[in-house]
């Protein structure tokens, strides 16, 4: 009786193995294709709930500059995914804890709030977007769990986003290419204050790291700085620099 159940057994075990590998080949690009669809009828899907929405959407508008020089207000962020094409970075604005990785900077905040229930954490991130070509933006988003405040931060750079005029204004530099900006300018934010000095071309970035993702994504390549302050408050210190770079359209 014993050899005639491990001969049932085996040939238990061969009928199964065929039935299962058929439904993982069936399943498997069902998925892939349920992914490619949303990803491609994401912007397609959008439906406007402004005026300017529905101008772009339409057609009317085609161009980001129009925006921002009427100094109209952008309140969705599929206006500017639909204008231009953003790259975006994520500002360290915080510090990773512990015995061996204590000290290193992150991209999250860790902040915490008493209440009688307990301790309640929330993490706040910085993103700054931006086309390389004069179009930056700068958000910070906060939340109880790190994915959530990056997307809000994403998105709130996308609604904050400026135009900042590029040009060559050292006297050492003849060209005319906007590989800097076209004078001195003066940014401040709590305690910080940035001052952006045009530079010739080869110089490079003379700023912070974290400034020099701001100036990286607007689009500047050469630039002197100075700054006054606690300029180890990270947020500030980029809060500081995106108003200097707001200040190049007061000449």
């Amino acid at each position: 009786m014993k050899k005639i159940d491990v001969k049932n057994k085996e040939k238990t075990k061969l009928l199964v193995e065929p039935v299962e590998e058929e439904k993982l080949d069936e399943v498997e690009p069902v998925e892939e294709e349920i992914v490619l669809t949303v990803e491609q009828t994401n912007i397609q899907a959008w439906s406007p709930k402004t005026q300017i929405g529905n101008d772009v959407k339409n057609g009317k508008i085609k161009d980001i500059d129009e925006i921002l020089l009427s100094k109209r207000r952008i309140l969705e962020p599929e206006i500017v995914d639909g204008l231009i094409t953003l790259e975006k970075d994520l500002i360290l604005v915080g510090q990773s804890k512990g015995k061996f990785g204590g000290g290193k900077r992150r991209a999250w905040r860790q902040t915490q709030k008493k209440t009688m229930e307990g301790n309640v954490l929330t993490f706040s991130s910085m993103a700054v977007v931006g086309d390389k070509n004069g179009h930056v933006g700068l958000g910070l988003g906060k939340s109880k769990e790190t994915l959530p405040s990056r997307e809000k931060a994403v998105r709130l750079a996308k609604l904050n986003i400026i135009k900042v005029n590029r040009g060559c204004g050292h006297f050492d530099c003849s060209c005319s290419e906007p590989h800097s900006i076209p004078h001195v300018t003066e940014g401040k934010c709590g305690s910080v204050i940035i001052r952006l000095i045009p530079a010739p071309q080869g110089t490079g970035l003379v700023i912070g790291d974290e400034c020099k993702k701001i100036l990286r994504l607007a689009g500047i390549k050469d630039i002197y700085s100075s700054s006054k302050g606690h300029g180890r408050t990270t947020i500030n210190a980029a809060n500081a620099c995106l108003e200097a770079l707001r200040n190049t359209e007061s000449l």
